[in-house]
């Protein structure tokens, strides 16, 4: 015999039909031998199972067979930027992974899709597992909707987008379950898992208060869709709801405890230490008399110190530095921070939207949206002090 008429034909060419013909059974039978076998008598499987390995059929499409059934088995996570940022970012690694915990408890893959906007490792084992879909594209000013209508979910998580991001009505035109994580804040169309954002801020203005400071920096990232770097106007109202709520607690803060600081604030188009080092410079060559920094992410923090040791100022001798997230490098360069349980996050926002999605396939009527406030700690460590 030929070596080519024992060669599988490619699987382009191969169908459940043109099995049937070959074997001369039915396509009723042959579709029980890859979804209900034990109809199938054992000789007759054992012949299809044979010649589909032959000609290089695998089964019917999961897909399409999940779409039959009502169900896609698999939940979308909607990132606040392109989609390296889920990878490069800590505090979104950890998330991730969260996310992807629940994922691989309930065997469910998860499609990771990019806003299109917004500032800014997920793996899993087992039968959970993590797709991607959309190019990480470059920021073009106006928010772009992802393909919410054509990728299989059951329900989605959005991740930190902006007010005014066109990403939620496009999930809510699905009808399919959503969990709000961080921002926008709660509302009644979907359920929201974060922290109190404002009382971060309030914690750490009362912190840097009762250490004397009356000068106070802060560098965030963007605080609109527009892609800019500089300083920010008092009166300025950024787009973001968690970068918003963390401003005003911080005056609130300063102001509780007698303190009547003057907060500048610095803006980078991203949350990565490198824009965190050239906030920095930025806001102290505009502002030298600054004795204290806030920095809305402990990556922009580490950014700060890695800066300010170039520059020769001294923290916190000269200028004090906080973060927010408590991420793993926080703790080794002594960092001030507020921690936030960061893979916790990830796991209530999954476990959250798959019992809605069980809820749903049910048939159960959905409860009232639900907002889950996680605990947040201020971690006092080395890069804060009183002013000198």
């Amino acid at each position: 015999m030929e070596e080519s008429s024992i060669m599988p034909r490619p699987a382009s060419d191969a169908s459940l039909l043109s099995l049937a013909r070959a074997l001369d059974l039915s396509t009723a039978t042959v579709s029980n031998a890859f979804n209900r076998p034990e109809r199938v008598g054992a000789a007759t499987l054992e012949r299809i199972l044979a010649e589909a390995e032959r000609i290089g059929y695998s089964g019917p499409d999961l897909a399409a067979r999940q779409l039959r059934r009502g169900r896609a088995d698999a939940i979308g996570l909607v990132l606040t930027d392109a989609l390296p940022f889920a990878f490069e970012d800590h505090a979104a690694v950890g998330f991730l992974a969260g996310v992807a915990q629940t994922c691989e408890e309930t065997g469910r893959s998860l499609v990771m899709l990019p806003s299109g906007s917004g500032s800014g490792s997920g793996s899993s084992s087992g039968s959970g597992s993590v797709r991607s879909v959309g190019a990480a594209t470059p920021l073009r000013g106006a928010a772009s909707v992802p393909p919410l209508g054509t990728v299989a979910i059951d329900g989605v998580i959005v991740y930190s987008v902006g007010d005014r991001e066109p990403v939620l009505a496009a999930a809510q035109a699905r009808r399919i379950p959503i969990v709000v994580v961080d921002q926008p804040h709660a509302g009644p169309a979907w359920d929201w898992v974060g922290i109190d954002d404002r009382a971060v801020g309030v914690t750490v203005g009362e912190h840097l208060a009762q250490l004397g400071h009356e000068r106070v920096g802060v560098i965030a990232p963007r605080l609109s869709q527009a892609r800019r770097n500089g300083p920010v106007p008092r009166d300025a109202v950024p787009d973001y709801a968690v970068l918003r709520a963390r401003i005003e607690g911080l005056r609130a803060g300063l102001a509780a405890h007698g303190s009547a600081a003057e907060v500048t604030i610095e803006e980078r188009t991203i949350s990565s230490e490198q824009a965190g080092a050239a906030g920095f410079a930025a806001l102290m060559a505009r502002h030298p008399a600054l004795t204290a920094v806030f920095c809305l992410s402990d990556e922009l923090a580490l950014g700060a110190l890695a800066r300010a040791a170039e520059l020769g100022i001294d923290v916190p001798g000269r200028v004090s530095i906080v973060g927010v997230d408590d991420i793993e490098r926080a703790e080794a360069v002594g960092l001030t921070t507020i921690e936030q349980p960061l893979q916790a996050k990830g796991a209530v926002a999954g476990r959250l939207l798959m019992a809605r999605i069980d809820e749903r396939l049910a048939g159960g009527r959905p409860g009232p949206a639900q907002a889950r406030v996680l605990p947040t700690t201020l971690h006092v460590r080395s890069t804060t002090a009183p002013p000198s």
